[in-house]
């Protein structure tokens, strides 16, 4: 496109904005009570408006010309019909006025059909302009102002100027955006009306806004601005193509929207200068400074912005300033006028410091006439009053301006200024904020929380703060029940640290309410942002001390403080516990068992909130009590707390809160609770045997406090009140000494049924706990206690169940089996109440389940199994009972034993099964026969021939055991070798765990005895290396009965071999030297054998000092 055709088309264009900047200004200037006229004067205006877009925007761009003549006739018919409406009555007749409303809708929609058929190629390189032509077009043909038919009259202008004819049928009402000027998509102003309140005045209707605010006179009825003309278009379009006309160059150009940094440079102006860089920030380093020009005084009262002033409609006449309001010396409009003698008024302030610049009283001289004055000034009241009711006109003006900018959603320049001039208009003026309620505006402000320009956040941040800093909170209420404040709480995590700011100070503001204060506490992260810009205090200290003056108002809800303590700010909660009201007091207290709190602060909890809820305790309030008691066990079970409780005296008042409250007194009975904190202490391993629990000296561990805690367990207390008695007799058993007394007193009440009754209980945790208070007791009066339990009824089997599923173990099936496995092993009674094949087939059944599941098991998984293994071992002790022997015949215990060695995790297990395989072997030689031998001798004495013998002529051997010199196998007569059980026990000395090594060497032990052939065993283990690994279990474990067993072997190798293995042994200095501390230091039966071994490696001499009788060789 050549420079003649832009110009050409930039000529059409101007001439065409011209005639509908005639047509506006006619149509507002009728008056008319429908307000049609001036809707169609906004349709023609939003045209213009696109129409200068086409021509200044960044692309290359023309309006095509058949499109601009089109434009131009519809223009000439909107001018015709306006001569029509002059020439007759116009609002007079009813009838003329409908028909001429109806020819004004013809020509919008005229219009709009023209718009539609701009090519879309031409506006492809711009595709907003796109968005704006077709939303503009769509909303002009559907625009309905008249009667809906098109007017006679209409169709003769048009037949008058041009004869064309009839235009096409209006194209589909396809409903897109219907904004004016979309700058962006988030704000548009169709998406507003689709989600705000119905009562916001539409971009297309300005009647309603009239209607809104009251009847405008004549004189305040505000022009429509003028359209720029065509050499203001060409102006803008040769800044885009570099090029001017003479004529043009006499045009001012339009104002370029001011950016950010014209903000900041008003800011400079406030502070002093600044670097290079930081003129160039647009951060504003102080969001309490209001960003203006520097004519801001002067727009606050007088004029309007550059964008405002480009509204299409301006609801009120702006009244500009007076020069009898200017002040001479401060050029801006006066606050308090005062007059001077010489009878010029200025503002007091300025002329005050004018008279300041003079040392000398008598050399002070008028500003403006310079005569001699003196320093005395008259207040202008007449000169206030009439400047304060021009401000008061000219703000509410200014809000009505701004009212239409946001309804709109125009630019983003628009939008600043509209929230500027709302922001100057209220500051310090309750009227004006009360107005801008009444207008919806707060309504408006929601959507430009979604705003993307920072500035825009900004400004409209610093607007709510205005609006919410006032003496009563109804603007702070209407605040946040109408924002979103999710929104505003987003803003806190900005990037631009103005925006923070200003999100900060205005939630400090509205903390100010406390029905806001509920408002923001509900918002999504509100407090857990507030709680972390507080303690950020190095990166932004402004934001640190504005967020805890925030977070210590929130504290007015109750509600914020919980919040705030599970955000990681406890101190809030834990001051109202302990200086707030009895009632707040009981809210915290249960806050405090609510809230999470990490570990690292529970102890400062617990020695703030202790002595607070210790007064609460002894309060009279039920409610008081039973949330301190709550709040107490929950800070208890904590066990690190517990030297904390200690000193504040907590024990004694447990104490006496379960010994000494009866329930008919407290409706709470906080027996229950008492008991649960004392346990929780007492599991956390306090000393207790050192505490007193009354003013008489006794102590926990005292008769006076077991008896008690019994006699409660024996007198059926509910089942709550009996788990925390038996966790507290469990932890007192910890103690020899309190032991002994539980011991004592439970031998002395009989008490032994009670507790054996409690297993059968339905309540698991009761019935748990009563089966470790049994088997802790079982070491002490386990024959009773078994006795007992095969008196009472279904027990003992009930105790034996097995789950189907290993992953279904629960604590009582292990507990259960294991007090089983506890109790004393040769009570013959207990072993044949348990003897039922149907009994030992489920144990054997759950133990090849755990084996078989692998990981895939329960986590008491392991406590059953090492109580079944234990009750199969408990059989083992009473062999001489028939059906004992029979069970472990039939069941094959020693191979069951032999594969447990080595198929399970659990030294426990192991230790078991070794004592297991001991307990047999030492049945296996009385039970081992030699073969028997046939009597071949009648046989012999028949004559057969061969061909009828009846066996092979090769007599099948009988094969013998040659320890036990007769038959043996595993599961007749339990032989360890049959079984392959040596190199298992062997192996199971490398254990670590000293009771495994004992049980294994015990159980060898068997195979050396005087029955058996020992010189078969001897043979037997040195093949497979048993002294060395005797030797070395020796040297890792010091237990005395362990060394007993492991020398007594060695023993038994240095006499029965010889030399075999005598000099291999002696080579072992280790040893060499761990027998001459055992005959130093160990025991009586130690000290012989140690001797006994340095006798035969000639390490010491035969005859012993030590010796007083001859020294034999026996089985330990």
């Amino acid at each position: 496109m050549t420079q003649e055709d832009i110009t050409t088309n930039d000529t059409l264009i101007g001439s065409l904005l011209e005639s509908i900047s005639e047509v506006i200004r006619s149509l507002e200037l009728l008056k008319s009570e429908t307000g049609s006229f001036l809707e169609c004067a906004c349709y023609f205006y939003r045209v213009s408006v696109v129409l200068m877009e086409i021509q200044t925007g960044e692309s290359s761009i023309t309006c095509p010309t058949d499109v601009i003549e089109s434009l131009s006739e519809s223009i000439e018919t909107a001018k015709y019909l306006l001569e029509i409406t002059q020439e007759s009555n116009g609002p007079e007749s009813t009838t003329d006025l409908t028909s001429i409303e109806a020819g004004f809708q013809g020509v919008v929609k005229q219009v709009g059909e023209t718009l539609q058929s701009i090519p879309e190629a031409i506006i492809d390189e711009e595709e907003y302009i796109g968005v704006v032509v077709q939303s503009l077009s769509n909303e002009m043909q559907n625009a309905n102002f008249g009667d809906g038919s098109k007017s006679e009259i209409l169709q003769n202008i048009q037949q008058k100027i041009s004869g064309r004819h009839a235009q096409e049928e209006l194209v589909s009402e396809e409903q897109i955006e219907t904004d004016l000027y979309p700058s962006d998509p988030e704000v548009s102003y169709a998406s507003y009306l689709s989600e705000s309140q119905p009562d916001i005045p539409s971009q297309s209707t300005y009647v309603s806004s009239q209607r809104k605010y009251g009847d405008l006179s004549e004189s305040q009825m505000s022009e429509i601005p003028d359209i720029p003309s065509q050499s203001t278009i060409v102006s803008s379009s040769q800044r885009k193509y570099g090029t001017q006309s003479e004529s043009q160059s006499q045009v001012s150009e339009i104002v370029d929207i001011p950016s950010q940094s014209t903000y900041v440079s008003s800011i400079q102006r406030k502070y002093g200068t600044q670097s290079e860089s930081q003129s160039q920030m647009s951060e504003i380093p102080d969001i309490s400074i209001r960003s203006t020009n520097v004519s801001s005084r002067q727009r606050k009262y007088g004029t309007l912005s550059e964008s405002l002033s480009m509204l299409p409609q301006v609801t009120q006449f702006m009244e500009p300033p007076y020069q009898a309001f200017i002040c001479p010396l401060t050029k801006e409009v006066m606050e308090d006028p005062v007059t001077t003698e010489t009878g010029v008024t200025c503002e007091r302030q300025a002329v005050t410091e004018w008279f300041e610049k003079f040392g000398d009283s008598d050399e002070i001289s008028c500003p403006v006439t310079g005569q001699k004055l003196t320093t005395g000034l008259s207040p202008n009241l007449v000169l206030k009053t009439i400047i304060g009711e021009w401000k008061v006109r000219n703000e509410g003006a200014r809000i009505k301006v701004a009212h239409a900018a946001l309804s709109l959603g125009g630019s983003e320049s628009m939008v600043i200024d509209a929230l500027r001039d709302l922001q100057m208009t209220c500051e310090g003026k309750e009227y004006n904020k009360l107005k801008v309620r009444e207008a919806g505006i707060i309504q408006l402000l929601d959507r430009y929380l979604t705003y993307r320009s920072k500035d825009v956040r900004y400004e409209l941040l610093q607007l709510l703060k205005t609006l919410a800093d006032e003496d009563t909170d109804e603007g702070k209420e209407m605040i946040v029940n109408t924002l979103a404040m999710s929104c505003v709480i987003k803003f806190l995590g900005s990037s631009h640290q103005t925006v923070r700011h200003a999100a900060l100070a205005l939630l400090l503001e509205l903390s100010k309410s406390q029905h806001a204060c509920k408002k923001i506490g509900n918002a999504t992260g509100a407090i857990l942002m507030l709680v972390t810009s507080k303690y950020n205090e190095e990166s932004d200290a402004f934001a640190s001390e504005t967020a805890d003056q925030i977070l210590k108002n929130l504290e007015k809800f109750p509600h914020n403080i919980k919040q705030m303590a599970e955000s990681g700010l406890l101190e809030p909660l834990l001051i109202h516990l302990a200086e707030g009201s009895e009632e707040t007091q009981v809210v915290m207290a249960a806050y405090l068992v609510e809230i999470d709190i990490g570990h690292e602060k529970k102890i400062n909890v617990a020695e703030k909130a202790c002595p607070a809820l210790l007064r609460l305790v002894q309060s009279e309030n039920i409610e008081a009590r039973r949330a301190a008691f709550k709040a107490l066990a929950h800070i208890s079970l904590y066990h690190p707390n517990k030297q904390i409780l200690v000193e504040v005296g907590i024990i004694k008042i447990m104490v006496e809160e379960i010994f000494t409250k009866r329930m008919f007194s407290d409706l709470m009975n906080s027996r229950n609770e008492a008991a649960t904190i004392l346990a929780n202490i007492l599991e956390s391993g306090v000393e207790h045997e050192t505490f007193e629990v009354n003013t008489t000296g006794h102590t926990l561990g005292s008769d006076y406090f077991v008896y008690n805690i019994i006699q409660m367990l024996k007198n059926s207390s509910p089942d709550d009140l009996n788990i925390d008695l038996i966790r507290i007799l469990l932890s007192l058993s910890k103690s020899p000494r309190a032991m002994a007394t539980i011991v004592s007193v439970i031998k002395e009440t009989d008490a032994s049924f009670a507790m054996i009754e409690l297993i059968n209980n339905p309540h698991e945790e009761l019935g748990v706990g009563a089966l470790k208070l049994l088997i802790a007791l079982t070491p002490f009066i386990g024959h009773t206690l078994s006795e007992r339990l095969c008196k009472t009824r279904g027990q003992p089997e009930n105790l034996i169940q097995c789950p189907a599923e290993a992953n279904l173990i629960t604590e009582k099936h292990a507990v259960s089996a294991k007090l089983l496995a506890k109790l004393p092993h040769q009570n013959l009674t207990l072993n044949l109440a348990l003897v039922n094949e149907s009994i030992v087939s489920e144990i054997l059944h759950a133990i090849h389940l755990i084996q078989r599941s692998g990981t895939r098991t329960s986590r008491y998984a392991t406590d059953f199994l090492e109580g079944l293994v234990g009750i199969l071992v408990r059989f083992t002790t009473t062999l001489y009972e028939p059906q004992m022997m029979y069970l472990a015949k039939n069941y094959d215990l020693t191979s069951v034993f032999a594969d447990l060695l080595m198929k399970t995790s659990s030294d426990e297990v192991q230790r078991l099964s070794a004592t297991g395989l001991e307990n047999l072997s030492s049945t296996t030689m009385n039970l081992s026969r030699p073969p028997q031998v046939r009597n071949t001798k009648f046989m012999g004495s028949l004559s057969m021939p061969r061909s009828f013998s009846l066996r092979s002529s090769k007599k099948k051997q009988v094969e013998t055991c040659a320890i036990h010199r007769g038959v043996c196998s595993a599961k007749a007569t339990f032989c360890l070798v049959e079984a392959n059980a040596v190199t298992k026990l062997l192996a199971c000395l490398q254990s670590d765990k000293t009771e495994v090594v004992e049980s294994a060497l015990s159980a060898i032990c068997t195979l050396l005895d005087e029955k058996v052939d020992v010189e078969q065993s001897l043979n037997m283990l040195s093949g497979m290396n048993a002294v060395e690994l005797i030797i070395n279990a020796v040297k890792e474990h010091k237990k005395e009965s362990l060394l007993q067993k492991a020398f007594w072997i060695i023993d038994k190798f240095l006499i029965r071999g010889g030399q075999r293995y005598a000099f291999g042994i002696s080579q072992d200095r280790m040893l060499s030297g761990m027998l001459v501390s055992a005959f130093h230091r160990g025991d009586g039966n130690t000290r012989q054998m140690a001797e006994n071994i340095l006798r035969r490696l000639d390490k010491m001499p035969s005859f012993s000092l030590y010796m007083t009788e001859r020294v034999t060789s026996e089985t330990p």
